[in-house]
């Protein structure tokens, strides 16, 4: 499952994430974007049914991929809800942490307390982030990193988007779900 980011023409830009996703796992995965609502004024509340209906579509394993504010809503919906089945993998992409920095401070924009702790059990947490991202600032990947024990970080090139390559992450999830 991949969980697109927020803003005017986000989803349209994620496509190509996903699409490098779908072409890097191959016929053996199956890829669910599904559409976020409001895209434009994201907002938890709104896309927590989303992301539950996806992940309850899902068939085991499960992994889950978020890029932007999507890993964000990913990251606070994990560590929120129950969710079945059993999720192998979360993978974050690019995601700003609440509160980090006086640009990232909103009303609303929080996670729970020790989130990184109610996580699912037994998933996999990487954790990615392009040195040369002008949207997100790569000090956010290692501020998740040190709130989820045991996660792993990668880092990345080619901007916010990763220059439309997920062949690392690709990479990560063939290996986790072997």
């Amino acid at each position: 499952m991949f969980i697109q980011g927020a803003g005017t023409g986000a989803r349209e830009a994620d496509v190509e994430l996903a699409r490098s996703l779908v072409a890097e796992l191959g016929d053996e995965f199956s890829v669910d974007f599904p559409t976020m609502p409001d895209e434009e004024n994201p907002d938890y509340e709104r896309w927590r049914p989303a992301i539950g209906d996806a992940i309850a579509r899902a068939t085991a394993p499960v992994v889950v991929v978020g890029h932007s504010l999507g890993g964000y809503f990913l990251v606070r919906y994990l560590s929120s809800e129950e969710v079945e089945p059993p999720i192998a993998a979360v993978c974050i992409i690019a995601a700003p942490f609440p509160s980090s920095d006086a640009a990232w401070v909103f009303e609303g924009f929080e996670l729970p307390d020790r989130f990184g702790e109610r996580l699912p059990r037994g998933a996999a947490v990487l954790l990615y982030a392009s040195e040369d991202d002008d949207i997100i600032p790569f000090a956010h990947r290692d501020l998740y990193a040190a709130a989820i024990p045991g996660a792993l970080t990668r880092t990345t090139f080619g901007g916010h988007q990763l220059g439309n390559d997920l062949a690392m992450v690709a990479d990560d999830i063939r290996r986790i779900v072997s």
